[in-house]
């Protein structure tokens, strides 16, 4: 038998050693908890296709953000359902200070200064069209969009915004937002643009969640081809140059080699979005019995560690937290 000098199953003997060689680790620190709001008192409506979340009423909301605060999440990005009958094509409920977003978003850093909030900027949420952008004749406007998204991006930053999210895709998008923000002295407000968002089939939950899918048409004029992975280093140089202060990819499970390759070709932050449909895949496994939710839960989030991410936004973060306390 020949004699083995290198046996790397030596690094792997024992839980300690192991755990000595991790490379990567997912700590409750790297996660934001998306949360979803509704208008009423003392509602939490669970969201079909996706067990365990739930929509709150605004007091229930407070709650809910109180639990998870106890257990070290610290940053939430929080989205709105809105009424239909408040929606027009302009998304002008989004700068309405009295409104269901701008008005939870105040109450939330009036009880918890020291959570961090990171906004969504896009109109679909508010739009008639369900939208990211104003529909003319069928097309998506891009540069009359801007301007709703300053305004909507300033709104928020008035009501307490940390991060704003810009969610829509817009080309120059970052730069107007950045410039709206500066204009009103809200230089330490931070952006966080969704850089490669691939118009994807994981999406269906959320929308579910918001009751905000296109009314028409489809997202493919704005959102990336999911074929493409090249195209995503167009739009983080730009929203680098830009100002934007993190870069995130949307979906994360199906995109690990975008996350990758962004990490590879920049200095900023990454985020990866774990959406709505990954996370309803393995709700739906684990509930027939066919995974271990816990396990693969804590597998998925080391993937997109692994491929580069520094942040994940991700609906297991609560879960998570739990079994990190346990």
């Amino acid at each position: 038998m020949n004699h083995l000098t290198r046996r790397p199953r030596r690094n792997r003997k024992s839980e300690a050693i192991r755990s000595m060689v991790q490379e990567n680790q997912v700590a409750v620190q790297d996660l934001i908890f998306p949360v979803f709001m509704m208008e009423g008192d003392n509602l939490a409506v669970e969201i079909t296709s996706m067990p365990g979340i739930y929509r709150y009423s605004p007091d229930r909301l407070l709650e809910e953000i109180a639990s998870c605060v106890e257990l070290g999440i610290k940053t939430f990005a929080p989205f709105p359902q809105i009424e239909e009958a408040k929606k027009d094509r302009f998304a002008s409920e989004s700068k309405n200070p009295e409104g269901l977003y701008l008005r939870t978003i105040s109450e939330i850093k009036l009880n918890f200064p020291d959570v961090v909030l990171m906004t969504d900027v896009a109109m679909d949420p508010y739009s008639s069209d369900g939208h990211d952008g104003i529909v003319d004749n069928g097309e998506i406007i891009n540069d009359a969009t801007l301007e709703v998204l300053g305004q909507m991006a300033l709104a928020q930053a008035q009501a307490g915004a940390d991060i704003i999210g810009p969610s829509d895709m817009m080309d120059g998008r970052v730069a107007h937002i950045r410039q709206v923000l500066d204009k009103h002295a809200f230089y330490n407000v931070s952006i966080m643009s969704y850089t490669a968002k691939y118009a994807s089939g994981f999406y269906g939950p959320f929308r579910d969640a918001l009751d905000s899918a296109p009314k028409h048409g489809d997202k493919k004029t704005y959102q990336m081809n999911p074929a493409n992975s090249r195209e995503a280093l167009i739009e983080a140089e730009l929203d680098t140059q830009e100002g934007a202060d993190f870069l995130m990819v949307k979906p994360a499970l199906s995109y690990l080699d975008v996350i990758k390759t962004l990490k590879d070709n920049t200095n900023l932050p990454i985020a990866a979005y774990n959406v709505s449909g990954e996370y309803a895949m393995v709700k739906a496994a684990a509930q027939n019995g066919w995974l271990d939710n816990d396990r693969i839960m804590q597998e998925v989030l080391l993937s997109m560690k692994r491929a580069g991410a520094d942040i994940i936004l991700t609906y297991f973060a609560k879960e998570f937290a739990q079994l990190m306390k346990r």
